[in-house]
């Protein structure tokens, strides 16, 4: 794989050659490879389609999980979740040691304590990380799901980004169950905070408990408005929201 340079941009194929734009820049490449009846039948390539199985299986489990979440995630995340997120699974199904290679599951995986704690502290926007912006400690209730933080002064405890005037918190519980798919996820009531000296104590309490079966989830997303004219608009589209997943049981 090459970068493309100079006067003249373009995107297609040239003759053996492949043009195309990415997040990281005008790449080239040269068309050619293994032929797929090969990849599909030949012995020699065994290892690569238990690779490709399992990195399937890596990806469906990852839109599994956005799709859930959708609704938080839509107000944080970063160009390259997906990928961080198949990254992040690809680590935890090597911890299915009920199946075979190439049937490894990242949902086999997340019944064991290590891919459990692989998941946990997972930042959907990489460019603006829950512990970094509320660094405070706070009380996760994990039969209810209630996310406590005492004794918070905004203007003190809260790292916010540059125009913000105002923040909102909001958290949900989740079970998931990333084999069949199915999941239960509630969600507390949205609390919108201005950016100030008092000392709050925000309490998020998920509106019940989810009854389905699977892992459970507790995630929090902090949101950041800037105030004009008495109307509350998102900062920067929200490239400064924060959604983290606190725990996984």
């Amino acid at each position: 794989m090459a970068r493309q340079s100079g006067l003249f941009n373009f995107e297609g194929t040239l003759d053996n050659v492949t043009f195309y734009k990415t997040a990281d820049g005008l790449l080239v490449r040269k068309k050619g490879g293994v032929s797929k009846n090969r990849l599909l039948h030949d012995p020699a390539f065994i290892r690569a389609r238990e690779n490709g199985a399992e990195f399937g299986n890596c990806a469906k489990s990852a839109g599994k999980l956005r799709k859930s979440v959708s609704m938080f995630v839509y107000m944080a995340k970063d160009s390259k979740l997906s990928s961080r997120l198949i990254k992040v699974f690809f680590v935890i199904k090597k911890y299915d040691s009920l199946n075979v290679r190439g049937e490894r599951s990242v949902g086999q995986g997340l019944t064991t304590s290590l891919g459990k704690s692989t998941l946990k502290g997972f930042d959907f926007n990489r460019n603006a990380k829950w512990h970094t912006i509320v660094p405070s400690p706070y009380v996760l209730d994990t039969v209810t799901g209630t996310v406590t933080i005492a004794d918070f002064n905004p203007s003190e405890h809260l790292n916010f980004p540059d125009g913000a005037t105002h923040f909102s918190l909001q958290n949900a519980f989740l079970h998931i169950d990333l084999t069949t798919g199915a999941y239960e996820i509630l969600y507390s009531d949205l609390f919108n905070y201005p950016i100030s000296n008092a000392v709050i104590n925000p309490t998020l309490v998920p509106s019940g408990i989810p009854t389905a079966s699977g892992t459970k989830l507790y995630l929090v997303l902090i949101e950041f408005f800037q105030e004009v004219n008495g109307i509350q608009y998102a900062l920067n589209n929200g490239a400064f929201n924060a959604l983290t997943i606190l725990d996984v049981l």
